[in-house]
């Protein structure tokens, strides 16, 4: 698993499109109740190393050919019931389950972090989208008052142009008249 990293010199102020983790970094001071030191890191990811398939199949591996070793003769440093196996698979589980733990925990942390910063990212794109709404009704309050001055311009052009054509008309029949 590929881990996530913050660049913290990157400009808060205007994120630029690509930059995915704009929202996470607010995000990014929070430290593991584990710590991020070198040991705390390697622990990690040796619990994770633990679920994979490959340490899976070379645990049996090593496993079959231990047991296989003791059964065939070929050394006897760990006859049938196995006893130094056993305690071999008990110190694996000592050190495994407190790994795994801390594990799941900064793993639950990161979860936590990415989520409070993904409600964060939501609610600035509802902010967003009603800013919007609010400016799309302005918007159309403002044409709409522009149709009805459109509308009342081109009804007194009309008025003043019935006016002149009247005015014309007599001043047409005056001239006529002389």
């Amino acid at each position: 698993m590929k881990k996530l990293k913050f660049d913290q010199a990157a400009p808060q102020s205007a994120p630029s499109a690509t930059d995915h983790f704009r929202f996470h970094r607010r995000h990014a001071h929070l430290a593991s109740a584990f710590g991020n030191d070198w040991f705390a890191l390697k622990a990690e990811s040796f619990a994770r190393f633990f679920g994979t398939p490959f340490f899976l199949v070379m645990q049996t591996i090593i496993v079959a050919i231990w047991i296989a070793i003791n059964i065939v003769g070929f050394t006897n440093f760990d006859v049938y019931p196995f006893i130094l196996l056993n305690l071999a698979f008990s110190l694996q589980a000592a050190y495994a389950a407190p790994l795994i733990l801390l594990a799941q925990t900064r793993q639950a942390e990161r979860d936590k972090a990415h989520s409070e910063a993904d409600a964060q990212h939501r609610e600035d794109l509802a902010a967003a989208g009603e800013q919007r709404q609010i400016i799309a009704a302005q918007n159309s309050e403002q044409l709409v008052k522009l149709l009805q001055q459109n509308t009342q311009l081109t009804e007194l052009v009309k008025q003043l142009t019935e006016h002149i054509e009247v005015l014309t008309v007599e001043m047409h029949a005056n001239l006529m008249k002389k």
